[in-house]
C-alpha cells in the first residue's frame, strides 16, 4: 500500500491486511488495547451466553483471544475488508464475519439485528469521516441494554497515522458526543496509557515515514528491541486516568427498544 486511500474503500483495506498482517500483530499498543478491552467487557460476569459483535474486526485478533478466553461466546464480526474477513474467518473457525460498510445501514442476515448482548469497536472511528452515522448503523445490532466498548486515539498524528488514513484523533469530549449524538448513553471515557503509551506515541511520531518502511518488512532490531521494551512497560501504565493518547469508553445501548 503505497498511500491511504483518499476514501474507506475495501480495496485498501485488503492490501493493508495484505501487508501489515505481520507486523500489526506485533504491535506492543495492540496487546495493551485488548488488556483494557477485556477490563471492560468484563465477559465473565455476563448473565447467559455472550453475544459478541466486534464492529471492525480487522483480521481477527481480538476476535480470536475473546473466543481462546470465554469458549462458549457467540462471536460475530463485520468489516470493511474481504481479506480481513478471510483472516479472521480462519482464526476464528466457529465466530461468523461479514464484509459490511459502516458507512451503509447493516446488511448481514436479520437474525443478528438486536442480537449483540457485548459490542467491540476499536480503532476504527479515527478512519471514518462520519463516525456517528457508523455507530448509528452498528447500533441495529445491539440488543436493548447492550455493552460497547470503544477506543479511538488521542494525541497527536505520525505519519504512519495518516498512511493508513486516520483522518482525525479524538478528545474525551469529541468522542463523548459522538457517542452521545449515534443515541448511546455514556458510562466512561477514559485517557488510559500514562506515561508509557504516550512515549510509544512519541517515538512513533519520531520514527516519520522511516516507520511505514518498516512495517512493510521485517521489522530491523531496533524497531524489536523497541517493541520488546514498551511491551513491558505497558503494564505500568495508567488504566483509568485523563492523560493518557489511548482514549477507552464504555458506553450502553439504551433498555427501551427501538421501533
Amino acid at each position: 500500500m503505497n498511500a491511504p486511500p483518499s476514501r474507506a474503500s475495501s480495496d485498501g483495506w485488503d492490501r493493508h491486511w495484505s501487508a501489515h498482517a505481520a507486523s500489526n500483530a506485533l504491535n506492543p499498543a495492540q496487546a495493551y488495547r485488548r488488556r483494557l478491552i477485556f477490563g471492560a467487557l468484563d465477559l465473565s460476569r455476563a448473565r447467559d451466553t455472550a453475544r459478541v459483535l466486534e464492529i471492525g474486526s480487522g483480521q481477527g485478533e481480538l476476535s480470536s483471544e475473546i473466543k481462546q478466553r470465554y469458549p462458549e461466546a457467540d462471536l460475530v464480526g463485520v468489516d470493511l475488508s474481504d481479506t480481513g474477513v478471510a483472516l479472521a474467518q480462519t482464526k476464528v473457525p466457529s465466530g461468523v464475519f461479514f464484509q459490511q460498510d459502516l458507512r451503509q445501514p447493516m446488511a448481514i442476515p436479520e437474525r443478528y439485528r438486536a442480537w449483540a448482548t457485548h459490542a467491540v469497536c476499536s480503532e476504527v472511528l479515527e478512519h471514518l469521516d462520519d463516525p456517528v452515522l457508523a455507530l448509528r448503523h452498528a447500533r441495529a445490532c445491539l440488543a436493548p441494554g447492550a455493552t460497547l466498548v470503544l477506543t479511538v486515539p488521542a494525541g497527536p498524528m505520525s505519519a504512519f497515522d495518516r498512511h493508513i488514513g486516520h483522518r482525525a484523533h479524538f478528545t474525551r469530549a469529541r468522542l463523548r458526543q459522538v457517542l452521545v449524538d449515534a443515541g448511546l448513553n455514556v458510562e466512561a471515557i477514559y485517557g488510559a496509557g500514562f506515561p508509557f503509551f504516550n512515549l510509544y506515541r512519541l517515538t512513533v511520531i519520531a520514527r516519520g515515514r522511516r516507520l511505514i518502511n518498516d512495517a512493510d518488512g521485517a521489522l530491523p532490531g531496533p524497531a524489536r528491541a523497541m517493541i520488546w521494551l514498551f511491551s513491558r512497560l505497558f503494564s505500568l501504565n495508567s488504566r483509568a486516568g485523563r492523560l493518557g493518547w489511548q482514549l477507552l469508553a464504555v458506553a450502553r445501548e439504551p433498555e427501551q427498544p427501538r421501533r
